[in-house]
């Protein structure tokens, strides 16, 4: 709220035509002016909350705010939120409106199927009756991101395969709230991976063992082989897509840490794996961990999240040309490194031009380095 009240009108008037919260900076006079919350409201229904109480049963300036911000049925009066015209005007702009209508409304079949149409959330608002009707639910899981409709609705209709179907194809994470009986259909899982491979996660055992399931999985999500079986989990060529194929550098880090202990000390395998992400080295078998080529190639990788070098033997964290090349990639490697490195000043120097707080994890001697510090200082 602004330190100084504004009790001009025309200022007031100003100010709520660019912003309608300017409102809350008004005079409590200018707060009850019809002119100016009307102005307010129509810029941000929201406004609507620093309005007189007289205002905010005004039925034409409440009209003004539901079409303008879904917040304004909330702040409207208890009469006018029972009013049915003014209820459907709100959840036909936004379906979230019905969060704040009349209990009453909440039962009517017209007003609850306006909103889910333009809301599919809305169905947690609606009457428990009308939760059971079909039209309704499959309104709401047709309208957006069907993730977590369906928990709104029956059990019944979380049995019912075109209603869970539409869920799924909005949002493949909806599958969570199908019956027992529908996680096991092929058809409706394989939908669900190929839009959110962790979806997975929801499948019966019997589909986490499913070859070419698990691959349309793996293939959206690398990670989602955490939910495969085990036996899948040891398969080379699952995991090889999976840590291939990841959408982001981390996730492939992750993917690989699900493989099975086998692939794991499998040498292509983790190249591949610690090429994506650096990360992925921490999951890999010791003697990976000691491989000089296998350390490298993960202390280079572009995106690392985190210090890959943490993860190698310690022969190879004393290994002056493994050290080197990580605190280039990531000065904070530096901490990571044997006492003896991170006294070695041309070491200490690449990772302080690369970013100078590396500089906390040198040795006391060159933390004092006038040369070190006019690094910093540049």
């Amino acid at each position: 709220m602004a330190e100084t009240i504004i009790t001009d009108k025309t200022e007031a008037l100003a100010a709520v035509q660019n912003n309608g919260t300017a409102l809350q900076d008004a005079s409590e006079e200018l707060k009850a002016d019809r002119e100016v919350v009307m102005a307010a409201v129509e810029t941000d229904g929201y406004a609507l909350q620093h309005a007189s109480d007289e205002l905010k049963a005004d039925r034409e300036v409440v009209m003004a705010a539901v079409k303008s911000n879904h917040h304004g049925l909330e702040c409207a009066s208890f009469e006018l939120r029972a009013d049915k015209e003014v209820v459907m005007t709100a959840v036909e702009s936004d379906g979230r409106a019905l969060e704040w209508a009349d209990e009453e409304l909440k039962k009517d079949r017209e007003v609850c199927l306006t909103a889910v149409k333009n809301y599919g959330d809305a169905l947690e608002d609606v009457y428990w009756e009308l939760k059971s009707d079909r039209e309704i639910v499959m309104a709401a899981c047709k309208a957006d991101y069907g993730d977590s409709t369906l928990m709104h609705t029956s059990e019944e209709l979380q049995a019912d395969r075109e209603v869970v179907m539409a869920a799924v194809l909005q949002g493949g994470f909806a599958i969570q709230f199908a019956s027992d009986e529908l996680k096991a259909d092929r058809e409706l899982v394989m939908a669900a991976v190929q839009i959110n491979g962790h979806a997975l996660n929801y499948a019966s055992d019997e589909l986490k063992a499913d070859w070419e399931l698990v691959m349309a999985a793996v293939q959206n999500n690398g990670d989602a082989l955490e939910y495969a079986s085990d036996e899948l989990k040891a398969d080379r060529e699952l995991v090889l897509v999976a840590i291939g194929k990841s959408t982001s550098r981390l996730e492939s880090g992750k993917a690989f840490q699900y493989a099975s202990e086998e692939l794991q000390a499998d040498r292509e395998l983790i190249m591949t794996a610690v090429k994506n992400s650096g990360d992925a080295l921490e999951h890999a078998s010791d003697e990976l961990k000691a491989d000089k080529e296998v350390v490298m190639a993960a202390v280079k990788a572009v995106g690392t999240n985190y210090y890959a070098l943490e993860y190698a033997s310690d022969e190879l964290k004393a290994d002056r040309e493994v050290v080197m090349a990580a605190v280039q990639n990531r000065a904070g490697a530096l901490g990571c490194a044997s006492d003896e490195l991170k006294a070695d000043k041309d070491v200490v120097m690449a990772a302080v031009k690369n970013n100078g707080r590396a500089l906390e994890h040198a040795s006391d001697e060159l933390k004092a380095d006038p040369e070190i510090l006019a690094l910093i200082d540049d």
